[in-house]
């Protein structure tokens, strides 16, 4: 049987903070359990890529968004979405250590793979 791994992609940022926080949240319980998690950041979510961004997130009653973005990076995968990094001119060199920038093709790579589930907030 082939690991499972779970593939998240977050769309909404400060702009929808629940929606947001509950992506970061179920990455970070994944990684928890145990389990392979890619969690891939766009649209405005796109912006907690880059150092102290996700320190300006809060949330009532929600765990600190920049603990569950380490938790995520320490055991799981972080990807900011090549178009939306190009449209808010964030390039490699800019974000946190330990995330990359990548494209649909990868995403798609990720989400089909065996044992893979995929979820999109």
């Amino acid at each position: 049987m082939a690991p499972r791994s779970l593939v998240i992609k977050v769309t909404a940022g400060k702009d929808e903070p629940e929606r947001c926080n509950q992506a970061f949240t179920v990455a970070a319980a994944a990684v928890a359990s145990g389990i392979g998690v890619s969690l891939w950041l766009t649209g405005e979510s796109a912006w907690f890529a880059l150092p102290g961004r996700a320190d300006d997130f809060s949330l009532p009653h929600a765990a600190p968004l920049a603990d569950l973005l380490a938790g995520v990076l320490a055991a799981g995968s972080v990807t900011v979405c090549t178009q939306c990094a190009a449209r808010r001119d964030i390039g490699q060199q800019d974000v946190i250590e330990g995330i990359r920038i990548a494209g649909a093709t990868t995403f798609v790579a990720e989400a089909i793979a065996d044992g893979a589930q995929a979820l999109v907030y």
